[in-house]
């Protein structure tokens, strides 16, 4: 049961990680700094601190006990995937919801995932549980090579309609640099896993204060969420003075401030899900559970992009090798699920787990 409910938790979470961004395309009357501006805003005061102070008895005195090291690797996870989420807006920008989800959640995962694995318990990826997340992975990349690929078809497919050569030309140039933005995005975002991973002094004082199981993680999202959702304010906030786009606020129409509250509530409780989904997963849960966010996120993003037109006037094989890798990224999920069913078993020495994963198959 518990099982099912982690899983259930965790693709609550990826459903709200793959759709928060949405606003950003949802918005014309705003620039991209006004949607992710006041978004962040949204998401540092309404969710981090007052979550946080109510589900964790004590949090000033947990936070005072706390080493120093603990609480500065906290904000630093948090400020590094705050830069990643900066670049993760520019990039679903210039590239539409549905590929650049998809390209930020391939590699995002697989960051997230083996990073922390690499570092704190390496052995595991000799055992069943490691060689089938591994494979997992492997899937899950082949399946946003595939989305990838469909994205390109799709812009491609879209460019035919641009009269102006002009034009055409400007759409590829900010395409090739979304592709870069989601890149480096990839690269950071997964910080926030590193965080939950090596949080484990944090969430001990947490529970040892009287925080349930499901409320402990919020000892160290408080943190991790400041230096987060305040790089992103922050940067925004620069573009608003730079551009003097400030004004455009008041363009906005009742839809444009419903996005930007979705975006700032969306995006940090759906890590809020994660996390405890995670927990409940068992000790394998940080590694299988972040891409397994992931996956689904990828699912709700490519729905969405679907449901708002963004494959509209695509032709019709464009939209088959989009089918396709979604379906690739489906038996991914498979394997990180198996993985991590795996990990609940008895850990074996290296020899005996790759029989045993060949008698599991």
């Amino acid at each position: 049961m518990d099982f099912t409910v982690g899983i259930l938790l965790v693709l609550a979470g990826g459903a709200l990680e793959g759709l928060f961004s949405l606003g950003v395309t949802r918005t014309p009357k705003w620039r991209w700094e006004n949607i992710w501006g006041l978004g962040s805003l949204v998401a540092l005061v309404l969710i981090p601190w007052p979550v946080a102070l109510l589900t964790v008895p004590g949090l000033g005195g947990v936070l005072h006990n706390a080493s120093w090291t603990s609480i500065i690797m906290a904000l630093l996870f948090g400020i590094g995937w705050g830069r990643g989420g900066v670049f993760w807006g520019l990039g679903i920008d210039a590239v539409g919801v549905a590929l650049g989800v998809s390209m930020l959640m391939g590699i995002t995962s697989v960051f997230g995932a083996l990073g922390p694995l690499l570092i704190q318990n390496p052995g595991k990826l000799l055992e069943p549980s490691g060689l089938v997340l591994s494979l997992g992975l492997l899937v899950m990349v082949v399946g946003v090579v595939i989305v990838s690929a469909a994205g390109r078809k799709k812009e491609s497919d879209l460019r035919l309609n641009q009269p102006a050569p002009a034009t055409a030309t400007r759409t590829a140039r900010a395409f090739a640099v979304g592709l870069i933005f989601c890149i480096v995005s990839g690269v950071l975002s997964p910080l926030v896993n590193f965080a939950f991973n090596f949080g484990t002094e944090l969430k001990e004082a947490a529970v040892q204060a009287g925080a349930s199981p499901s409320a402990q993680n919020n000892a160290i999202w408080a943190l991790v969420f400041t230096g987060n959702y305040l790089v992103n304010f922050l940067y925004a906030a620069y573009l608003m003075a730079k551009n003097k786009s400030i004004g455009q606020f008041s363009q906005g129409d009742s839809l444009h401030w419903f996005w930007a509250a979705f975006l700032g509530i969306s995006w940090p409780l759906g890590i809020v899900l994660f996390g405890i989904g995670a927990d409940r997963l068992g000790q394998f849960g940080g590694y299988a559970g972040f891409p397994l966010m992931l996956l689904f996120a990828i699912f709700f993003s490519n729905l969405a992009g679907a449901l708002t037109g963004e494959w509209r006037g695509t032709r019709p094989a464009t939209r088959t090798v989009m089918v396709v890798g979604v379906l690739v990224l489906l038996s991914a999920t498979v394997l990180l699920a198996t993985a991590n069913r795996l990990a609940t078993a008895t850990p074996s020495p290296p020899v005996k787990a790759t029989l045993h994963l060949v008698e599991t198959w």
